[in-house]
């Protein structure tokens, strides 16, 4: 599956830098390739040294020129000295794609054993290294972009709780206090052994939980920087063929993050902020998405091709390509 951005909106250029999370293998590679492909400067991170320079040889085998620098979010001492060395290296900021994140996990399981790891790594970690790079970030007119790699678990509907769920749904009052405090209650409950009982999503429980918080965050901060020429946006790749899944899913890394580099450079005047994009890889996730109240994505002066077929707006607010792949927005 191949996206192609068209000409007439190409806004970026080889000094427009990238950095991509836990880019050593799965959606961050293919991210990070993709965006090489297209002519962007991109770091590749991963907490695994050895392992990140594999695959930049890997990159650099198929003709593609990446950066790489050791980055493992859930550390704050590994996120201040990249951002030292990011700033001595490059200097500003326009993409940064927070894809790193773990889940202990088998497709059916739903232990909470790794709750803190998976808190620490999936919400604490991207808001550490985000509120770090804030102020590297070029705020060009081109707008500047944070695309927070998530999951359809964390939206919030998964939260079974009325109380919890209203307060983090409701975007005139939210706060970064209260988005804490519901991860913080959600820990003291699985220290307590009283999580089940409580609430709190049914499946992946404790992967749910930080992909709502760093949902809610994202939304927040997009908020806070309403005008401010710093765009923040979600993206659900859906059910990948990942180590994750174990392999398991409906389409590859290359296809999700095929999707991911498009939403990342869409042109400044077609980019939204504070949105949740959801791809999905088959027509039969429509009813589902209209259920979760997607809303289009409306195209003006922007082309995508997919091997030559065009990119088509339906109704039913949600989009949808001419071989079952589509995606939308909340």
């Amino acid at each position: 599956m191949i996206w192609v951005l068209h000409g007439s909106c190409r806004w970026w250029s080889k000094d427009t830098v990238a950095i991509v999370t836990g880019a050593n293998k799965g959606i961050g590679l293919s991210m990070v390739k993709r965006f090489a492909e297209l002519g962007v400067t991109v770091i590749l991170t991963a907490r695994d040294t050895k392992r990140g320079l594999k695959a930049v040889e890997s990159l650099m085998a198929q003709g593609l020129h990446v950066h790489f620098f050791r980055l493992d979010v859930s550390d704050p001492d590994s996120v201040k000295t990249f951002v030292s060395w990011f700033r001595l290296k490059f200097g500003a900021l326009d993409i940064l794609v927070n894809n790193a994140a773990v889940s202990f996990n088998e497709i059916d399981e739903n232990s909470v054993e790794h709750a803190e790891t998976v808190i620490k790594t999936n919400f604490y970690g991207p808001k550490l290294l985000t509120e770090a790079l804030l102020p590297l970030f070029r705020l060009s007119p081109s707008t500047s972009r944070i695309l927070n790699i998530t999951s359809r678990l964390g939206h919030f509907d998964k939260l079974r709780n009325p109380k919890i769920r209203s307060i983090i749904s409701d975007e005139e009052k939210l706060s970064e206090e209260q988005i804490d405090n519901m991860v913080s209650l959600f820990l003291s409950n699985v220290k307590q052994g009283t999580w089940k009982s409580q609430g709190w999503p049914e499946i992946w429980t404790d992967y749910s939980v930080s992909k709502i918080a760093l949902n809610a965050y994202s939304k927040l901060l997009a908020k806070q920087n309403q005008g401010c020429g710093l765009s923040v946006n979600c993206y659900c790749p859906g059910f990948t063929q990942t180590s994750m899944t174990r392999g398991r899913g409906t389409h590859t890394a290359d296809d999700a993050a095929a999707i991911g580099a498009l939403l990342a450079l869409l042109p400044p005047q077609e980019l939204p902020t504070g949105k949740f994009y959801i791809a999905h890889s088959n027509l039969s996730n429509k009813r589902e998405a209209l259920r979760l109240g997607l809303r289009v994505l409306k195209f003006r002066s922007f082309e995508v091709h997919l091997e030559n077929v065009r990119l088509k707006a339906h109704q039913n607010k949600v989009i949808f390509l001419e071989d079952g792949w589509g995606f939308a927005f909340w």
